[in-house]
């Protein structure tokens, strides 16, 4: 399978430098990356509004290596907000945020991290929006939560992510289907050996609709992030039986992966937001959207094959 070969490059700096300097890279980045900079994203979430659609907004960057750049990632989120606010976009667009961007991963990186996207949530809250905290490997996990459930102390509408692919997360999901959560749920996207994982897709299926089916239970504002069809219309009997009204749940996909079954939904009355990322630290956001599906690696390979 290619797919645990695409998430080990992804953290291979030899293979990030031949992935930059392809011919065809720069087409099918912009396909998966809403530009470089807040000026360049603006216009997406602007264009998103206009089509009905809610966004959530990814400053791409994982490989924070020490404090003053774990700082300079809270300045990019802060500097996005006064944007939003400057424009009155605030209800319209989120922050999915990495902890890992916060320093995380550093000596003393869950207080740091904590330390740093506070402000961030701060920020967010005064302008009438809130902050996803993003799902990374699983040794992150607890750390994540333990910031979740700290930040929810103050801001109740924080939410984080769950991957279906964890052993693990039934049991999380049991957990965070309380009042007031927002949980999403995706499959997963990074390398997780067979001791914590599922590595069949069949099973992280049926692990997905089991644990949607708990928060679709639950008492919280369950957030479905998938593209595949089956799943969305399985989302929807759920919601049906759950006695879900439209606004009580939402689905969410990539920027660029089928733009048409976005409208389609907003069309019908749900709340569809587009995960939209941006920035210029791009290659491993860029590597797990190949990794998650083939068809994306055959676009980059026609592409590389006719710039070449």
């Amino acid at each position: 399978m290619l797919g645990p070969v695409i998430l080990a490059a992804s953290r291979s700096d030899k293979m990030r430098r031949f992935i930059s300097a392809a011919p065809g890279t720069k087409q099918v980045v912009d396909r998966f990356i809403a530009g470089e900079t807040v000026d360049q994203v603006v216009p997406v979430v602007e264009d998103a509004a206009d089509k009905g659609l809610e966004v959530t907004l990814d400053v791409v960057g994982e490989d924070i290596t020490t404090p003053e750049q774990a700082a300079a990632a809270r300045d990019a989120y802060l500097e996005l907000i006064e944007h939003l606010k400057a424009l009155g976009l605030g209800t319209k667009a989120e922050m999915s945020v990495k902890l890992s961007m916060f320093g995380q991963s550093l000596d003393g990186g869950h207080e740091l991290a904590l330390a740093n996207v506070r402000p961030v949530v701060e920020a967010a809250a005064a302008i009438g929006t809130t902050v996803t905290l993003d799902a990374e490997d699983h040794t992150t996990l607890d750390s994540m939560f333990a910031i979740h459930e700290e930040l929810r102390k103050d801001f109740p509408q924080t939410g984080c992510v769950i991957q279906a692919y964890l052993f693990r997360t039934e049991e999380d999901a049991r957990r965070l289907a309380a009042a007031g959560s927002r949980v999403r749920i995706v499959k997963g996207a990074y390398k997780e050996p067979a001791s914590v994982a599922y590595q069949d897709k069949a099973e992280i299926d049926k692990a997905y609709v089991r644990i949607l089916k708990t928060l679709m239970e639950g008492e919280g504002y369950p957030m479905i992030g998938s593209h595949d069809p089956r799943l969305i219309a399985i989302a929807q009997e759920l919601a049906r039986k759950a006695g879900r009204k439209l606004d009580e749940y939402e689905f969410q996909m990539l920027y660029g992966i089928r733009s048409d079954e976005h409208i389609r939904l907003a069309a019908e009355g749900h709340r569809m937001r587009v995960y939209t990322a941006y920035g210029t630290d791009w290659y491993g956001y860029f590597m797990r959207r190949l990794a998650e599906k083939p068809a994306n690696l055959l676009f980059f390979g026609r592409s590389i094959l006719t710039k070449g």
